[in-house]
């Protein structure tokens, strides 16, 4: 049976807002009317709010596009629920992500005010630098029913407007010039010219972005150590799009182990583009509340002393709550009455030891 509503993905609703205008509509009002609907349904429509069915495939046609692609669609785990304690990937669905609070209310207020502004995040590795861009990327557009309960999702004050861009430098499509602009334009829903090069991206950009922008750069090291092509003029362009060009809509934000500057420096580059991260982020362990709440996410709760334990043994670093987090959960799944579950758990952490070292200085 077809569901009465359906609503559009978060992950288009920026292309799906552009698109009347593409269309040939000037505003929402012309397409409700040539399409016979009402305005607060349009409206809806292009901010990802459930609307009929029905209205819901008309729309999507007259706007170019095939409605089971940008349909939300209910998450579906493989094993029946999702898993809780997540170890091998980037946290990516907000409602598994856990503290930063002062780290993401430092970072949303640079890009609630115009101009937006740009920020660095640094951490060692595997601290969660990547989530943490997922999570700043999707927490102000999912669903509250997709969130745990009372999970802050309302850190900007109109977050249908922005668009939000995620590169991955690890990525080898994203180490060659052309591949990367390709990437952001056809993020922005953009017409990518042909050829793509630099002087063409930079008019496109310039001519069409207006509305507020984030592009997250993560792992900008590689960018820098690797890509030859992502020279001191692709880098100096960019500092030109965010500074110049784009009426302050244009903000980057990058992760990396270091500081850019310094990474710029050793590998030869020029520092303009480096130059303008007003803020840096420093991510280290979570506090003691964030850790606890993490682990009382668990399905099955944990008896104190083994809270207490995980806190200590973890030091709360989140990559290590969750893998010690994961070994209690199994152990007690399995009905098991032992603290086997501890030294298996140690023996897990053990290639994460440099977490654990000295803590990275502010």
């Amino acid at each position: 049976m077809m569901a009465r509503s359906l609503r559009v993905a978060p992950e288009y609703i920026e292309k799906v807002k552009s698109a009347p205008q593409r269309h040939g509509y000037p505003s929402q009002q012309s397409l409700a009317t040539d399409v016979g609907f009402s305005l607060s349904t349009v409206k809806n429509f292009l901010t990802g709010k459930p609307v009929d069915y029905l209205n819901f495939v008309e729309l999507s046609k007259k706007l170019g596009f095939e409605w089971q692609e940008i349909a939300y669609k209910e998450p579906q785990p493989t094993n029946g629920e999702p898993s809780p304690f997540i170890t091998g990937a980037p946290i990516t669905q907000p409602r598994y992500f856990f503290g930063r609070e002062k780290e993401l209310k430092r970072l949303f207020n640079l890009l609630k005010r115009h101009p937006l502004q740009n920020a660095v995040i640094i951490g060692k590795k595997r601290s969660g630098k990547t989530s943490l861009l997922h999570y700043l990327k999707n927490i102000t557009t999912t669903p509250a029913e997709q969130l745990r309960p009372e999970q802050k999702s309302d850190w900007l004050p109109h977050p249908e407007n922005y668009q939000w861009v995620f590169v991955d430098l690890q990525d080898a499509r994203m180490q060659r010039r052309e591949g990367l602009l390709k990437c952001i334009l056809e993020s922005l829903n953009l017409q990518v010219p042909t050829p793509c090069d630099l002087d063409r991206f930079m008019d496109v950009v310039s001519d069409n972005l207006h509305s507020p922008t984030v592009i997250l750069l993560d792992e900008i090291g590689v960018g820098l150590q690797r890509c030859p092509e992502l020279d001191d003029s692709f880098w100096e362009s960019l500092r030109s799009l965010a500074t110049n060009h784009t009426g302050g809509n244009l903000a980057f934000i990058l992760a990396t182990p270091d500081s850019p500057i310094q990474l710029a420096h050793n590998t030869g580059h020029s520092s303009p583009f480096f130059n303008i991260f007003g803020y840096t982020a420093y991510v280290g362990a979570l506090t003691q509340t964030e850790a606890r709440e993490l682990i009382a996410s668990s399905p099955i709760p944990f008896t104190d002393e083994d809270v207490e334990w995980i806190l200590t043994q973890s030091c709360c670093w989140p990559l290590l709550l969750q893998i010690l987090c994961r070994e209690k959960l199994f152990n007690l799944e399995e009905g098991e009455n032992n603290d086997n579950w501890r030294e298996e758990g140690l023996q897990q952490i053990k290639s994460f030891t440099h977490l654990l070292n000295s803590e990275l200085a502010e």
